[in-house]
């Protein structure tokens, strides 16, 4: 009787340590899984993804621009593919280096306007420069500087910089987050390099194209 009792009480030991270490394992699985859901790309791929997204908006707007001005379609910007880059490197620009001046929108008026107007001055430069092309020219505008910036679109930087910061980037923002946490992190990063294999195959071809 006495070994009986005993017997059982071995098995409900052990029945016990077995439930523990499957609690104990099953804790783990869903440590390791939640760790594995929640990992998010890491900044720089974001901001590529950013860089993307507005580079393309920025191709409609001038296109559409373009269409209403001359009525008719026509090529716009510099790439193959449908991407202005210098409005993916402003909004890169007003991400990182703006984002503090939300609440300040005199002071992020006049900086935006000023850093602005000699990033524009020094990419048309550049272009001018390497590939012998004007992509714009203000030559005809009111108080303009050798024709790569203006006065208007100098207060225009000013203007797009306090709608971006207050509206444009926290809705883009949110939506990209929430897309991305519905996408596994393995996918998302296939995704980043594979538009990073476009791009840059895209920018070299297109380099080619105007050199030759």
């Amino acid at each position: 009787m006495g070994e009986s009792i005993d017997n059982t009480k071995n098995i409900d030991n052990t029945n016990s340590i077995n439930n523990t270490k499957s609690e104990v394992t099953d804790v783990k699985n869903n440590k390791d899984k939640n760790k594995l859901q929640k990992k998010k790309l890491p900044r720089v791929y974001l901001y590529f993804l950013y860089f993307l997204i507005f580079a393309v908006i920025g191709w409609i707007l001038e296109t559409c621009f373009s269409f209403y001005s001359l009525g008719h379609f026509t090529k716009r910007g510099f790439l193959f593919g449908p991407l202005c880059p210098i409005y993916g490197w402003g909004a890169l620009i007003l991400i990182m280096f703006f984002s503090t001046y939300k609440k300040h929108n005199l002071k992020l008026f006049i900086y935006a306007a000023l850093i602005f107007s000699l990033f524009e001055y020094l990419v048309s430069f550049g272009m001018e420069a390497l590939f012998s092309l004007k992509w714009w020219d203000y030559t005809e505008d009111f108080l303009n500087l050798n024709g790569r910036i203006s006065i208007f679109y100098s207060f225009a930087w000013g203007i797009i910089a306090i709608l971006f910061i207050n509206f444009v980037y926290p809705f883009f923002k949110k939506k990209i987050n929430i897309v991305l946490s519905k996408i596994p992190y393995g996918i998302q990063t296939t995704i980043v390099y594979g538009f990073g294999i476009i791009l840059i195959t895209d920018t070299v071809l297109s380099c080619i194209r105007y050199l030759m």
